[in-house]
């Protein structure tokens, strides 16, 4: 075997070490290059997850204006004050300490045995009261100036500790303007307690077009819209519409949320700010409604429980939507309190009852009943009927208004002095079918289409497959002589009514209301849609000759009369059963003026029981008369 000098440098073990030293030394470097430069990218976005929280600022919501430029709905700052939990962290562990020394000596004071000398004290329930008591401190300090009385639950700072550590824990929230300045002035320069300003929805006009606008709910923001990078996101409560034009346009008057990125220390509190995108407000909304005249509308209400809407009759624009009972939008910003929801649910005042519920239409439906007699030739000029007050269906009688009855009675008189024995006669020759249809043929068997959340389906128009299928009894002439009239299973809704008010003053079948003011341009577009009543011109004249007659001085709406404006009109009155109790409804819907019409109104006004002395003429007349007289001071000076 040849001998090697161990010093020779081409001794192979030497070699060896050497090389398998030098791959080993490459493959480090290589592996420590991976780390460094190729997976660089992998480990900051390791650190950001660990060391950045992103804290959303929800956008304010844009205004609302009527058609003049009135402010309808706003925002208002919405103080509240606050504590930062970050900087109570040296009295956390202060508080801590001291309660920490006070358990372990209340044990070895109570301690009379060995085993008793090994019980320690309960270390997380102490953390949490320490940080009770520290943040009740300055709750205290906030009552001393305010007044007020909040009481503060463990439950909740235990919460937001959790889940929304790096946002201000708010302790007094919606402080006034003198709460805010108190404690401007009175808190010290260096206080913990901060001012936290947001923003809350404002509504100058109170309780005006409440459901029409309708308010806004404070909830958290949709998860599945934040980033996905990572990053644990922190969110303020944003604002949706709830109800109203709130609701249907939420997507226009929602801002756009900013956000601001921090990195934090190892325990999650706040260190650094390293980048702010403030919110963006949302786009405001000009919509039909003319505020002066809701509320004409309103005040003319009064505390009766109602409706009463106008529409301009050339475009469908609302110009007023009024619904009573009503509530201050001002009491649900920035929450609605328990005590005030009981009171607004109490009242049934939740529901917009122009959209949301439906009633029988009563006497007015009658315009229904004489265009479908038009039309299939059974009324012309020389069409009479003898009201003697009764008029027999089989074996039951079926009474007029007028008890002594009308006399001989041709259309104009029939609608004017609204004669039910005439639309008896009439309904039972023209048979349910073309009652049904001719309602049907003015778009009354279907929602408007309004741009309001939660329009009624629960509209009725029957016929004999209804009546059938829904009730399991066959039809009868004297279901047929309660729909003439507006009475049995007929359920429509006061906007319905509005809208076959206005297509009868255009003498078309479709109105399709809306709160958006359209372009002046845009009629051809909007009137596209609708068909013609019908009616030849002699009939329509005929027609409208009698409407004109119920605000004449001897007609049934002669209350609603007003110099300078003919108005042509129906009142109508009608029972109506809902929750076990008897109603009598009192309608009246018109447009003028005649020759030229602008405005379309309908009033509906609700009663509570059969007994109240509510009538169409004489009680909703007036209220649609001061629409009138509004409309015509305003919109129709010479």
């Amino acid at each position: 075997m040849e001998n090697y000098d161990v010093k020779r440098r081409d001794n192979p073990r030497i070699l060896l070490f050497f090389w398998l030293n030098l791959i080993l030394t490459a493959l480090l470097l290589l592996g420590l290059a991976r780390q460094q430069f190729l997976k660089k990218d992998t480990y900051d976005d390791m650190e950001r997850r660990q060391t950045e929280r992103r804290i959303f600022l929800p956008g304010p919501r844009g205004d609302i204006y009527d058609r003049n430029g009135n402010l309808l709905v706003g925002n208002r700052p919405h103080y509240s004050a606050s504590v930062i939990l970050d900087d109570l962290r040296p009295e956390f562990r202060k508080e801590y300490s001291k309660l920490i020394r006070g358990a372990r000596a209340q044990i070895e004071a109570e301690s009379l045995d060995k085993k008793s000398l090994n019980r320690l004290p309960d270390y997380y329930q102490l953390k949490w009261e320490a940080r009770t008591n520290v943040i009740q401190k300055y709750l205290d300090t906030i009552e001393s100036v305010t007044q007020r009385k909040t009481p503060l639950k463990e439950s909740k700072i235990i919460r937001h500790f959790n889940e929304q550590l790096l946002l201000p824990l708010p302790l007094a929230e919606d402080l006034s303007a003198s709460e805010y300045a108190q404690l401007i002035e009175r808190l010290p320069v260096h206080s913990p307690i901060n001012i936290h300003t947001s923003s809350a929805r404002y509504y100058p006009f109170k309780e005006l077009a409440a459901h029409t606008l309708g308010y806004v709910q404070n909830v958290n923001p949709d998860l599945s819209l934040l980033p996905k990078d990572g990053i644990k996101n922190f969110t303020y409560k944003t604002k949706i519409g709830k109800t109203g034009i709130e609701n249907t346009f939420n997507h226009q008057l929602k801002g756009e949320n900013g956000y601001e990125i921090w990195q934090v220390d190892p325990l999650g509190y706040q260190n650094k700010q390293l980048e702010l995108k403030p919110p963006k407000q949302g786009n405001d909304l000009i919509i039909s409604i003319d505020i002066e005249l809701q509320k004409v509308a309103e005040i003319a209400l009064g505390n009766r429980t109602g409706s009463a809407i106008a529409l301009d009759i050339e475009t469908g624009e609302v110009l007023t939507l009024a619904s009573h009972p009503n509530f201050d939008l001002n009491n649900l910003s920035p929450y609605i309190p328990q005590n005030t929801f009981n009171k607004i649910n109490e009242a049934g005042a939740w529901l917009n009852r122009s959209v949301q519920l439906s009633y029988p239409p009563g006497s007015t439906f009658k315009l229904i009943t004489a265009i479908a007699g038009l039309k299939a030739g059974l009324i012309d000029e020389s069409t009479t009927v003898n009201c003697p007050g009764v008029y027999r269906v089989g074996n039951r009688i079926y009474h007029c208004h007028e008890k002594n009855g009308h006399g001989k009675v041709d259309l104009e008189k029939a609608i004017t002095a609204s004669c039910n024995v005439f639309f008896y006669d009439i309904g039972l020759k023209l048979g349910i079918d073309k009652i049904n249809a001719e309602a049907k043929h003015f778009n009354l068997d279907k929602p408007t289409g309004i741009d309001l959340p939660y329009e009624t389906r629960r509209i009725v128009i029957p016929s004999k497959s209804w009546k059938r299928e829904t009730i399991g009894e066959g039809w009868t002439p004297g279901d047929t002589a309660n729909t003439a009239i507006g009475q049995g299973f007929l359920l429509v809704t006061p906007l319905q009514m509005a809208c076959t008010i206005a297509s009868i003053a255009r003498n078309e079948t479709l109105t399709q209301p809306t709160l958006m003011v359209l372009p002046k341009n845009d009629s051809e577009n909007y009137l596209q849609n609708s068909l013609s009543s019908g009616l030849t011109s002699d009939q329509r004249k005929l027609l409208l000759k009698g409407m004109q007659g119920v605000t004449s001085s001897t007609g049934t709406g002669r209350l609603i009369h007003i110099k300078d404006l003919p108005i042509a009109g129906k009142t109508g009155t009608a029972d109506f059963r809902a929750h076990g109790k008897e109603f009598n409804l009192a309608w009246f819907v018109g447009f003028a003026p005649i020759n030229n019409p602008k405005i379309a109104v309908a009033v509906m006004v609700e009663g509570t029981k059969e007994s109240d002395d509510f009538h169409g003429g004489s009680t909703a007349g007036p209220i649609a008369k001061d629409l009138f007289l509004a409309y015509q001071k305003k919109y129709l000076k010479h």
